[in-house]
């Protein structure tokens, strides 16, 4: 006897990224944190993440709470990319746990850091973050001295062109009226 494959609800969104899409899904992909694989990166014990990297042209898969973004090759055709993605997601979701990073995931704490940049986290996860993962990506800050303060955009962000002019200038300018007006912010 065949078994059917449950119906999920999936709406697909451009992102700022003309070459990432996001998917948003009628129920959750991760219950905590957030996560993102890159092509050549072994994700044999997660089915879903490993079918989507399969699809040609497939560079980065980034998941967000009920969001799915994939980032591919500009040279690809998106709408081949989108039908192929659906496709995974409808057959593959049953077989996904969405707290497959509870136990390698590290509840984020950030006591541990220096005040300064408790104060830079405190101030991005307010005004930056949310536009960021409400467009399928996220940033990490990677380091910070001397005024100057590193970044490693994920997801969409990654690959999006307004990351390194629009979107750093914006960062720069809210850190330096709410932190530092000398700081510096830099794309890694």
């Amino acid at each position: 006897m065949e078994t059917q494959t449950p119906y999920v609800d999936i709406r697909i969104q451009p992102t700022p990224n003309p070459n990432a899409w996001k998917f948003i899904l009628d129920r959750p992909v991760l219950l905590e944190g957030k996560a993102g694989f890159t092509a050549g990166e072994s994700v044999s014990h997660l089915p879903l993440i490993e079918s989507l990297m399969q699809i040609r042209g497939v560079k980065q898969v980034h998941l967000f709470q009920n969001v799915i973004t994939l980032t591919h090759q500009f040279d690809e055709d998106p709408e081949d990319v989108q039908a192929q993605a659906r496709s995974v997601i409808e057959t593959r979701l049953p077989l996904h746990k969405p707290d497959f990073n509870k136990e390698t995931q590290k509840k984020v704490s950030r006591d541990h850091l220096p005040e300064d940049l408790r104060k830079i986290e405190e101030i991005l996860d307010r005004t930056v973050r949310p536009g960021l993962q409400g467009d399928g990506g996220d940033l990490t800050i990677t380091k910070y001295e001397d005024n100057k303060l590193y970044v490693f955009y994920e997801g969409a962000c990654g690959t999006c062109p307004s990351s390194t002019t629009g979107t750093l200038m914006a960062i720069e300018g809210i850190l330096r009226d709410e932190f530092n007006p000398q700081i510096e912010v830099f794309p890694i």
